[in-house]
């Protein structure tokens, strides 16, 4: 039998993918840093665990497994240790990561990992299943697009920012620790720094236009690799004062990132935060929107989705257990390249719309 070992169990999202795995029958080992958090879970779900550190020997814990999903964020820090340790034992690795900056790092291990016959699968939740399959479905309605703009609305865009009700702790971590960062695009093939809040647009997320901003989501690296389009900018929907407020963030971003205030803020987020209730996982949706053109012809759609941590769940432990199956490709994968642009269909509960498109737009405006 095929092993899986997830890593950040016990995490908010972590917890949603074991309770989700164990649901289907499934028998992940779980497995983090916190010894008493692990076995706690294990006990309840009758599951075996393992304890240890990414400063430990990390191969040696890896070694009889199949496949790892990582759950622990920031993954800007835990992702590296990990896949570095899959490629030395020959382990397929998952995680559900949103930030740009795992994507690249993964996605240059590539000829590693298929020399190594070694799958490498980050963004197996929201961020970015259900962008990636919408990129891919787009970029095959458009085979000629060479320019493709990315939209996800998800709270109410009025108040423009989460609050702990919104987020898990690993999500709220990973926005602070990058909240200084400056934004990233994808022009003529090539990631470009831009400032924060620097270009904005209205986008139709199914109710009437809305104030978009774009922002460095991981789709800048996975939906250029997944399609082919050199030119990507990922949009969230705020309020119109949000881009001013994130150009001013920029100036103290230095301060933010700096290692005291680093410090000083995740105790105060793992107190305060813990993620949404199970009124919001089973109510909640988000939209997301994708344009695609050619200079001549543009082709847009949305796809609306559940709540984004119930589609992880689902979405990660759907993808973890095709990965164990086998058939799906060594090297660094993205979700469409891995499963196909109906992916995020056939593993939740999305729905998919084609929308009316006028006969040539400009993409930057």
């Amino acid at each position: 039998m095929e092993r899986l070992l997830v890593y950040g169990s016990y995490g908010y999202t972590g917890r949603l993918i074991v309770d989700e795995a164990v649901s289907r029958g499934q028998s992940p080992t779980v497995a983090g840093r916190d010894g008493r958090k692990v076995t706690a879970q294990a006990r309840e779900h009758g599951l075996e665990a393992r304890t240890f550190s990414l400063e430990d020997d990390i191969p040696s814990h890896l070694a009889e497994f199949d496949a790892v999903l990582n759950c622990a964020g920031p993954f800007v820090e835990t992702a590296e240790p990990l896949v570095e340790a899959c490629l030395e034992t020959e382990t397929d690795y998952l995680d559900i990561t949103g930030e740009f900056r795992v994507f690249e790092r993964i996605r240059r291990r590539d000829v590693r990992a298929r020399d190594a016959g070694v799958t490498l699968l980050p963004g197996v939740g929201f961020d970015v299943v259900p962008s990636d399959c919408l990129a891919a479905f787009l970029a095959d309605q458009l085979p000629t697009a060479d320019r493709l703009a990315i939209g996800v609305q998800g709270m109410d865009s009025r108040r423009g920012i989460p609050t702990p009700a919104d987020v898990s702790r690993g999500t709220a971590k990973t926005l602070f620790s990058g909240a200084g960062t400056t934004n990233v695009v994808r022009k003529n093939g090539a990631l470009v720094r831009v400032p924060l809040g620097f270009r904005s647009r209205t986008i139709d997320f199914g109710d009437g236009p809305e104030h978009a901003v774009a922002i460095p989501l991981g789709d800048v690296v996975t939906a250029a690799q997944t399609t082919g389009i050199e030119n990507v900018e990922v949009y969230a929907a705020m309020p119109s004062w949000a881009g001013s407020a994130m150009a001013a963030l920029e100036s103290i971003g230095w301060l933010l990132e700096s290692r005291p205030v680093q410090k000083l803020a995740r105790p105060a987020i793992d107190a305060l935060i813990d993620g949404p209730g199970e009124s919001a996982l089973k109510t909640g949706e988000t939209v997301v929107w994708g344009e695609v053109g050619d200079g001549e012809r543009i082709v847009r759609a949305r796809i609306r989705t559940p709540n984004p941590y119930a589609l992880t769940a689902k979405s990660a432990v759907e993808a973890a257990k095709r990965v164990l199956d086998g058939g799906v490709p060594a090297g660094a994968q993205t979700p469409a390249t891995a499963f196909g642009s109906e992916f995020v269909l056939e593993c939740s509960d999305s729905e998919r719309e084609v929308l009316e498109t006028p006969a040539a737009v400009d993409l930057e405006k």
